[in-house]
């Protein structure tokens, strides 16, 4: 898959106390074909994680997607105790980020999510 750098979003979830730490990377964009992608990685921080893509007929069909599984991380409170915060985002990522209000985490708790094989 070609690097995809028109939406880029990684998060981060941690609670230290039920021991859950949880990293969430979307990246969306045009592939080699023109056709639009999205890829997903997700896991425990420092672990291999998992990794899906998809593809998409038009721009406005993966916004909307990339925005569901938002949607579905700001409610991960309510559903496995822990906060996703907003670690790194593109500039064109601020759009769908802006009206779900998810905060940002300080510097400090910086980490590698999950890695990526190529």
């Amino acid at each position: 898959m070609a690097a995809m750098d028109e939406i880029a979003i990684l998060l981060q979830g941690r609670n230290a106390e039920a021991n859950r730490h949880r990293a969430w990377r979307v990246e969306a964009g045009r592939d080699l074909f023109g056709k639009w992608m999205v890829r997903v990685s997700f896991g425990r921080i420092g672990c291999r994680g998992r990794t899906f893509a998809r593809e998409f007929a038009s721009e406005d069909e993966a916004r909307a997607y990339v925005r569901d599984g938002l949607r579905r991380r700001k409610g991960a409170i309510r559903r496995c105790g822990v906060e996703y915060r907003v670690i790194d985002a593109s500039p064109a990522a601020l759009p769908l980020l802006a009206p779900l209000r998810i905060s940002s985490a300080p510097k400090k708790l910086e980490a590698a999510g999950p890695r990526l094989e190529a």
